[in-house]
């Protein structure tokens, strides 16, 4: 049984300019595939990935660890895993729609971006959790993790830098690789670092908000 303390906040700003800053802000995000191989501190990867860890969940379970690499012959490892099941996904797995739908973003299946990028943190999922040896169930595992991913990119951004979210399919040579337990999935594969001075991003289109948004 949990003790109970009293809720408080030290933040105490007008919630109409306070949402209205940091929309215009986070609009600012994008995903990035050219990166700098500028080192990042390993203190601001930490800050990141505890502000991801803060994200709710299920029963308080927190279903997930974060690993993070800088060693570029794990990176290297990766990248190769990575380029081999994304080739047979370019070449044999996905179907015409999905490459059609890809192809305005100039993807495909060399991922540079995996040993350029100071950092790789590859998030897992706990399907269950050992404690003393003993198996405990996790609850709403994919969307406590979603959550915690979505904590994780905006952190990143506020941090001054910036990020992609790479899901080479199947995913399971990284938990191989890193010789993660049994009861961990793999669940995104995330470089972060800055941005090259070469970088662009597609000029895409956001929703408008009539087409998000159903007002009752």
């Amino acid at each position: 049984m949990y003790a109970f303390i009293p809720y408080t906040s030290s933040v105490c700003v007008d919630p109409f300019i306070a949402s209205t800053d940091y929309k215009s802000r986070i609009e600012q995000r994008r995903t990035v595939r050219d990166f700098s191989d500028k080192p990042v501190d390993q203190k601001v990867i930490e800050n990141i990935i505890m502000t991801a860890s803060s994200a709710p969940s299920g029963a308080n379970k927190q279903p997930w660890t974060f690993c993070a690499i800088a060693d570029p012959n794990l990176k290297k490892q990766i990248r190769i895993a990575a380029e081999k099941e994304e080739h047979d996904n370019y070449h044999h797995r996905m179907g015409e729609a999905w490459l059609k739908d890809l192809a305005p973003l100039g993807t495909d299946e060399h991922k540079e971006f995996l040993e350029m990028a100071p950092w790789l943190i590859i998030v897992f999922k706990h399907s269950y959790q050992l404690v003393d040896g003993v198996k405990h169930k996790t609850y709403y595992a994919n969307e406590s993790v979603g959550i915690a991913c979505g904590f994780l990119l905006t952190a990143i951004f506020e941090a001054g830098l910036v990020a992609l979210t790479h899901t080479p399919s199947p995913m399971n040579f990284l938990k191989s690789i890193l010789k993660r337990p049994e009861y961990e999935t793999p669940y995104l594969l995330i470089p972060v670092g800055y941005a090259s001075e070469k970088a662009t991003v597609p000029d895409i289109k956001r929703k408008e908000e009539s087409e998000v948004i159903v007002w009752y």
